[in-house]
């Protein structure tokens, strides 16, 4: 007797980012409004940091409140109907409810139902992660048009004492709609992880902890120099062999967008990948702050807001955080 084979699906050979679509929080915090509590200083900060000031929520609003007016702006410049959306991917580490996924609620907002609907938890390189997936999702036939969001309302994940991470968080949500292409739109992602850091960047209790009452709210902590030495040295060698995949040198680049860490860092990454002056660097960290999964496609719709001549162009984009974990693609901007 035969066995049977089974059916395979296949998709396009290419896919590209369509759209960009951003919501940032509501309310701009300057630096003066959060140095009482971790006595420091609006200069000490911006000399860390880079950052002037960042935007954060206002308490009513959540995350999937960001994520739906960022996935609305994607979409409505996609020029896809969304019934055709039938993967819904978000990155996020702020989700205020452990299910259902923001994913499945936003899916339903936007109007994609019943598309499948996922959440990640990759923090900083949630995003990245997302677009490998999308791509590949679409590639092989399993969908045929992809939402990926980065949301996030790290505010409420925040501890105003503490002087490690607290003054670096904003609140926001990005989103692109990843489609079918005649031509390659996103590379081969270098991606990864090493959990032995772990602890470099963690909450600092659990829920269960919290619940049964022997913590306070779990917040965010970092220990701040070895987030700094592994993002610049480690994630350098990570943007290089993304370029590597990509086929592509920096000369071939148009803009480098980062996750939007520290200013710092960004500064250190140019250096290290020796990127031409005709390269456009995100910098979008000093008004908007560090917005984990968010950060990618906040600063790549402040890019193509500012510089619309760099539509069509490569860009290198690489997240690195918590896990610690990190990924990198080259893709052509919409």
């Amino acid at each position: 007797m035969t066995k049977p084979t089974l059916k395979q699906s296949h998709g396009p050979a290419f896919t590209r980012i369509l759209s960009v679509g951003a919501a940032r929080g509501d309310l701009t915090v300057p630096n003066e409004d959060l140095v009482g509590p971790i006595d420091s200083s609006d200069e000490w900060i911006q000399q860390r940091t880079g950052i002037i000031s960042r935007t954060r929520a206002s308490r009513d609003v959540n995350a999937i409140d960001l994520a739906v007016v960022a996935a609305t702006e994607a979409i409505e410049k996609s020029g896809i109907d969304p019934k055709l959306i039938d993967a819904v991917i978000v990155a996020t580490i702020s989700n205020g409810r452990q299910t259902p996924s923001m994913a499945a609620v936003l899916a339903d907002k936007v109007g994609a139902n019943p598309a499948a609907a996922y959440d990640i938890n990759a923090a900083c390189a949630g995003y990245a992660y997302a677009v490998a997936q999308a791509d590949s999702l679409i590639r092989t036939g399993v969908a045929h048009y992809a939402l990926v969001v980065g949301a996030e309302k790290l505010s409420d994940l925040v501890d105003p004492t503490d002087r490690s991470i607290s003054f670096l968080l904003g609140d926001g949500a990005g989103a692109v709609v990843i489609g079918p292409s005649d031509y390659p739109g996103i590379s081969s992602t270098v991606w990864g992880s090493d959990g032995s850091k772990a602890g470099a960047i963690q909450m600092n209790h659990t829920l269960q902890e919290y619940h049964r009452g022997e913590s306070e709210w779990p917040t965010l902590r970092q220990e701040g120099q070895t987030v700094f030495r592994w993002a610049v040295w480690d994630m350098a060698k990570v943007a290089k062999q993304a370029l590597e995949a990509a086929g592509v040198t920096s000369e071939d680049l148009a803009a480098f967008i980062p996750h939007q860490a520290n200013m710092r860092i960004i500064d250190e990454f140019a250096k290290l990948l020796k990127l031409p002056e005709s390269v456009v660097i995100a910098r979008d960290i000093a008004t908007t702050g560090n917005t984990s999964s968010a950060s990618i496609p906040l600063a790549t719709h402040t890019l193509l807001a500012e510089h619309p001549e760099l539509s069509g162009g490569l860009a290198l984009q690489i997240g690195f955080g918590a896990g610690l974990v990190f990924g990198a693609q080259v893709v052509v901007l919409p």
